[in-house]
């Protein structure tokens, strides 16, 4: 406790943004107590009251924060969503499971995030933004740096956030990369640097992002985002990060992302020659497809049925290409129990799903059953034998194809059946 003083909590992720809190909240004549995930925040606290808990420890969590006399608490900081084989719970977890069950079992970043707010309001906490916290983190209109956006790059970043409202009701990631209105990649269940590192490869940037820049960095919340906990963020290793893609520059939707560390991101970005700057939303530039889910039903092609949930999870995923579409056709994503974990965006398919082999959504384990779905255009996987082989080596379940005929499925089905996955097909003319 500290003699009737107000104290914020505050339960750390990974980075800059909690310390950069606590300091801020010190220096305003109040208190903290910082509850740090091991292995997540591990960063230098200095000499903030500090618990460490594990990732399953949510009676820690609790006791921690009320034995500190808090009663407001931040959620900040990045964190890798865990492996349920490796966390360690206590008492309080077992004695949650209920509520924390309903929270993994949701689909995607948003539920499970309003699922974690709400758990901790119903132990008495008060969950803020840390905005609220900290206001001076609000990034307003206009720029951060000496750079400054041209046309071309005004239009790219109109785009960039046109297509996050359009895939927002799928729960996709805050960030894109567009470059003279072309969509180059789409943030999934990577966070926004692994995005970046992703692109250097696809656009075989040399070494310290020497050569022509092109494109900018856009991000800003998804329609309905829990923005407590989740809101968009940049900071000097966002400069950084798009510095060695070839970049132009980093936007973001002005009052809705905040600067972390913003003496060191003007300075980078500055010393960079790449602008950062708040933008306005001036409304959709290309009327989107609706999000409405897919009513098409899929056909059965391989000797493996697919299990109901993966069926609404291949409807989920033509949904989304198709919402995408009037912004670039993409050739197709990997979605696992309603989390979208990425989307194809020029790389092809067999690159699209060996990176999506690695990722992990929420309440995942790393030895749990197959359950991740691969929807894929026909158009783009003429090859499907391969796309199968690729399927297996990554563990996941099926494969559902969209605009390609079952009659012309046949090289596909003895892989599927082969590697023990299922295959199933929208028919051609379906409007996948």
């Amino acid at each position: 406790m500290s003699g009737g003083q107000d104290v914020v909590g505050i339960l750390a992720g990974g980075g800059s943004l909690p310390r950069e809190i606590a300091e801020h909240v010190r220096a305003s004549g109040g208190a903290v107590h910082i509850v740090s995930i091991i292995g997540e925040g591990d960063r230098d606290l200095g000499d903030f009251p500090l618990t460490k808990v594990g990732w399953a420890q949510v009676g820690g969590m609790v006791r921690a924060l009320r034995n500190a006399g808090v009663t407001k608490m931040v959620i900040v900081g990045a964190v890798r969503r865990p492996d349920l084989n490796a966390i360690k719970p206590d008492l309080g977890f077992f004695l949650n499971l209920p509520a924390i069950g309903r929270i993994i079992a949701t689909t995607g970043d948003d539920s499970v995030l309003s699922g974690v707010v709400r758990f901790f309001e119903s132990k008495g906490f008060k969950v803020v933004s840390p905005v609220e916290v900290m206001p001076s983190l609000l990034v307003d209109e206009g720029l951060l740096g000496v750079h400054a956006p041209e046309a071309t790059d005004m239009l790219d970043i109109a785009r960039g956030f046109d297509v996050v409202r359009a895939l927002g009701p799928f729960d996709v990631g805050q960030a894109v990369v567009v470059t003279a209105g072309q969509i180059e990649a789409i943030e999934g269940a990577e966070n926004t640097d692994a995005m970046l590192a992703r692109l250097v490869l696809q656009r075989k940037v040399p070494e310290g992002g020497v050569g022509a820049r092109r494109g900018v960095l856009v991000k800003r919340p998804k329609p309905r985002q829990e923005m407590r906990v989740d809101m968009p963020a940049i900071g000097a290793r966002t400069v950084t990060r798009a510095l060695e893609a070839g970049l132009r520059g980093v936007a973001v939707l002005a009052k809705g992302a905040i600067a972390l560390e913003r003496a060191e991101l003007r300075r980078s970005a500055d010393a960079a020659g790449v602008f950062v700057y708040g933008g306005t939303d001036g409304g959709a530039t290309i009327a989107a497809a609706p999000a409405a889910g897919f009513a098409a039903p899929f056909l059965t092609v391989g000797s493996l049925a697919a299990r109901p949930q993966q069926l609404a999870d291949a409807g989920r995923g033509a949904a989304l290409l198709a919402a995408l579409k009037p912004f670039r056709p993409s050739g197709g994503m990997v979605i696992d129990r309603g989390h979208v974990l990425s989307i194809e965006c020029g790389e092809g398919i067999a690159a699209l799903i060996a990176r999506s082999g690695n990722l992990r959504q929420w309440g995942r384990r790393r030895w749990s059953r197959r359950s991740a779905v691969a929807v894929v255009s026909g158009a783009a996987a003429p090859d499907l034998a391969s796309v199968v082989a690729a399927a297996a080596a990554a563990q996941f379940a099926g494969i559902a194809v969209l605009d390609r005929s079952p009659d012309v499925l046949a090289h596909g089905i003895e892989a599927a059946n082969r590697h023990g996955l299922f295959l199933i097909a929208a028919p051609q003319g379906s409007g996948a």
